[in-house]
């Protein structure tokens, strides 16, 4: 039960059942819109609003749902149930796409193998929708029907020529007549232009149907033939030559067989679909209904609804509660709406008591209310938090506005008794009340005590209701009853301006005063006005203000402490997160420390082993010699173990040992001292010279191979590319001489694993799979190798694919000083998935 009759336009709810009828796409889900009816049955408003959420769920997943506009062909479908009538070329086309939806639609939600032919669908195969697969079950497939359209309609819905053989040649007839027919019309135009009857520039136009010549009228007779039309100026006469008169006769005798064959063919397709007309109306209107679906969830989307918990038990918990409208306008003018927290709960607080300031928010309060209830009933989702909880009502009651009337004669307190009377007559537990500025428009004291006596019948009716006032007894009165309570909307006592929020459990001051005085009106009057209204209701006032400014006190106060803790706590994190992190640090380097001091190990055992070689290389005594592994073990288990990782002092150390103990024989006699050699060497780097890498000593080598500004540099057992601009050439002897005292390099071991390498040497590699920086790397690996190699051509496969990883080798290859030319292998053995690439 509603009352008023008006209650959706009271609601405002008319905007958003045309808003949801915009987003149907079909005039039958628009249809559907336009009778969306206000639910009382508990089972229905969950089935209703439970469709609207699963396929709200389906469009924010953003899958591809069916969806297309319809015609509505249920008239036409109706009328071929009479024997006789058949339904037109159009007609079957809009049935085709509405039975192609349908199949779309059924495989969705369906297992599209769970039917055959007009069997209805499996809709087990889809647990995710259940509510939306009852409905599709209403869906109908008609495969059959649509092969049988398909046959004798072409894909624009006009019937194809091939429908029948009969009609296949009539209308072969009529294209060649009509190409004869404008033959002998050109041919007598040109004709006639020649002998100056008409004029030059004509040419053949379309009068009624009819291929016809525009010629002067004075010329008319001149011609021979029928005058089929005139210029509205009576100047041009639009005459058909008699000589193709005859071919036009036979033209629209062909047209006739024509559309009676095309009859002949609807009439037969629509004697088919005939049986099935019933239960295709019923298929097209659940298409309809599915749209009317879709239609409520774009509008969820909307406006960010969800769907709240539905009990069945009475009472309402909005959390979050936003006005639909007043959201929408306030978001185009770029302001945020402020939610409210609302609660209407059996038996403490059934009837909340709204006061506070004017332009406050408690109509607003009010109206969201009654408006998210009604579109709860009538299965729309809400725009509220989730955890949010509401019931079904049987009857919801509003008094919003003014409803005087000048043709019944009511004032606008007498409406409002009227509406008090309706209210009362017809309340019970199942009843949902909102009355705006209740008790107003008659003399306060009266006023004020009918709406406590009809607010106490109210609630003695065990009805649910939100009222809003400011009746100072009401106030008292809800404090003092069960099954009432008070709200207050809140307000900034320092900026004097409404907060819009809603304060559950305290009335709400006017706070008249405040606003007079920030309008400008004189203290004297005010003082005036508060000695007028009673000590009494003076303080009563001050005191809900002072509870409102302390309020506000302490939650800015309680704010700040939270505030507080929150900083607290994150800074803890931080610090907690900063320990984490020294720790973990901390782990690092001790590791690494650990691994350098291993490595280091490493490389004194190599230099000690050098130096060793050194003295072997210098005929020292083997008892000397034996002397000395003792001493370097010795400082290898514990001297070395000590020393921090310094190459420097590792040096110095076994340069100590070598001047105390490694006492190399003197050199026989006959054996010359050579002279010193020269340490560096004029002129361009080449393969084979000897280089001191960053001027250190110890890093020697000799060069394998160049590549543009970088050169392959054997150090010891290891090849390293280094750029050019950081060597610099010596001789051979020099290196010789730095490398035994300091790197124990040995070029025989590198020449042999030079000459081991050339001799296993593939000149192909293969990079298909792999990631373009990862197969660059490995062609550039590749590259060093074959020039190191003295390769002339390589072969690089990669594949063909898309072509990215070619280009990328092949940019690559572009920048290589060492490559002269890089091209496709020819097509028999592999061509654009294989790069042949020529070497310097």
């Amino acid at each position: 039960m509603l009352i008023p009759d008006n209650i959706e336009a009271k609601l405002k709810f008319d905007r958003i059942r045309q808003t949801v009828a915009d987003y149907c796409l079909t005039s039958i889900g628009k249809g559907f819109a336009a009778r969306m009816p206000f639910l009382t049955e508990h089972e229905e408003v969950r089935l209703q609003t439970g469709r609207t959420a699963e396929m709200a769920s389906i469009l924010e997943s953003q899958v591809y749902f069916p969806a297309s506009e319809l015609p509505d062909i249920r008239e036409g479908l109706r009328q071929i149930r009479v024997d006789g009538l058949y339904l037109e070329e159009e007609e079957l086309s809009a049935l085709r796409i509405s039975l192609r939806l349908s199949v779309e639609v059924i495989n969705f939600f369906g297992d599209p193998n769970g039917f055959a032919d007009d069997a209805k669908p499996d809709t087990r195969g889809n647990i995710d929708y259940p509510l939306l697969c009852t409905l599709a079950a209403e869906l109908t497939p008609y495969p059959l029907t649509i092969q049988l359209i398909d046959r004798v309609l072409t894909p624009d819905g006009l019937i194809k020529d091939n429908a029948t053989q009969k009609l296949g040649e009539i209308r072969a007839e009529i294209k060649s007549s009509e190409v004869a027919a404008m033959r002998r019309l050109n041919a007598i135009l040109k004709r006639a232009q020649a002998d100056g009857i008409v004029d030059a520039d004509a040419a053949v136009a379309i009068r009624d149907g009819a291929a016809v010549i525009p010629i002067p009228a004075g010329n008319k007779r001149a011609l021979g033939g029928i005058v089929v039309d005139e210029s509205s100026t009576g100047r041009t006469a639009y005459v058909q030559p008699a000589e193709v008169v005859a071919i036009n006769s036979r033209l629209s005798e062909l047209r006739s067989e024509e559309r009676r064959e095309v009859i002949r063919i609807l009439k037969d397709v629509s004697s088919n679909i005939r049986p099935y007309a019933p239960e295709m109306i019923h298929s097209i209107e659940a298409l309809g209904e599915i749209d009317f679906v879709r239609g409520k969830a774009l509008y969820a989307k909307d406006i960010d609804a969800t769907l709240p918990i539905i009990d069945e038990e009475k009472g309402l918990y909005l959390s979050g509660a936003r006005h639909p409208l007043l959201m929408k306008q306030l978001a185009e003018q770029g302001k945020k709406i402020v939610p409210l927290n609302i609660e209407l709960a059996s038996p403490t607080s059934r009837i909340l008591i709204i006061s506070g300031p004017n332009a406050g928010g408690k109509s607003v309060c009010l109206q969201t209310v009654g408006l998210l209830q009604y579109m709860l009933q009538c299965g729309l989702l809400v725009p509220v938090n989730e955890g949010s909880r509401m019931c079904v009502f049987d009857k919801l009651f509003i008094d919003i506005g003014d409803n005087q009337s000048i043709d019944n004669d009511l004032s606008t307190y007498s409406s409002h008794l009227l509406a008090m009377k309706n209210f009362v007559k017809n309340s019970d537990g199942n009843t949902l009340i909102l009355i705006d500025e209740f008790g107003t428009g008659t003399e306060p004291l009266v006023g004020g005590a009918i709406a406590q006596a009809v607010l106490s019948e109210l609630n003695r009716l065990g009805a649910f209701g939100v009222l809003t006032t400011h009746y100072t007894n009401l106030k008292h009165f809800a404090a003092q009853t069960d099954g009432l309570a008070n709200g207050a909307m809140t307000f900034d006592t320092q900026k004097i301006e409404p907060k819009f929020s809603l304060l559950i459990g305290q009335p709400g001051s006017s706070f008249a005063f405040e606003i007079a005085h920030k309008i400008g009106l004189p203290d004297s009057i005010l003082q005036d006005a508060k000695s007028t209204m009673g000590q009494e209701n003076a303080d009563y006032d001050r005191n809900l203000r002072q509870i409102n400014r302390d309020k506000h006190y302490w939650e800015q106060k309680r704010q700040n402490v939270k505030e507080n803790d929150k900083r607290l706590a994150e800074t803890l994190a931080k610090y907690n997160e900063m320990l984490e992190g020294i720790r973990a640090e901390r782990k690092q380097i001790i590791a690494k420390a650990k691994e350098e001091a291993e490595e280091l190990l490493k490389q004194a055992n190599r230099r000690i082993e050098n130096t060793i070689l050194e003295i072997r290389k210098s005929q020292a005594e083997k008892e000397q010699t034996k002397k000395l592994r003792q001493s370097l073990e010795e400082f290898k288990e514990g001297e070395v173990k000590s020393v921090k990782t310094d190459d420097e002092q590792i040096a110095r150390k076994i340069e100590q040992i070598k001047r105390r103990q490694a006492r190399p024989k003197e050199m026989p006699a006959d054996r010359k001292q050579e002279e010193p050699a020269k340490e560096e060497v004029d002129g361009p780097i080449s393969i084979g010279d000897y280089v001191v890498i960053d001027n250190k000593p110890e890093h020697t080598g000799q060069i394998l191979a160049i590549k543009g500004k970088a050169a392959q540099v054997a150090i010891g057992n290891l090849l390293s590319t280094i750029k050019i601009e950081r060597l610099r050439r010596i001789s051979a002897a020099k290196a010789r001489k730095m490398g035994g005292e300091k790197s124990g390099v040995d070029y025989s071991n590198v020449a042999a694993a030079v000459r081991e390498k050339k001799l296993n040497f593939k000149a192909e590699v293969d990079v298909r799979g792999m990631r373009g920086e990862e197969a660059v790397q490995e062609v550039s690996t590749f590259l060093d190798e074959a020039v190191l190699c003295g390769a002339s051509q390589i072969r690089i496969l990669h594949g063909k694919g898309n072509g990215i990883l070619r280009q990328m080798i092949r940019q690559f290859l572009k920048g290589q000083g060492c490559v002269s030319d890089a091209y496709d292998e020819n097509v028999q053995f592999g061509g654009a998935g294989i790069t042949v690439v020529d070497l310097k």
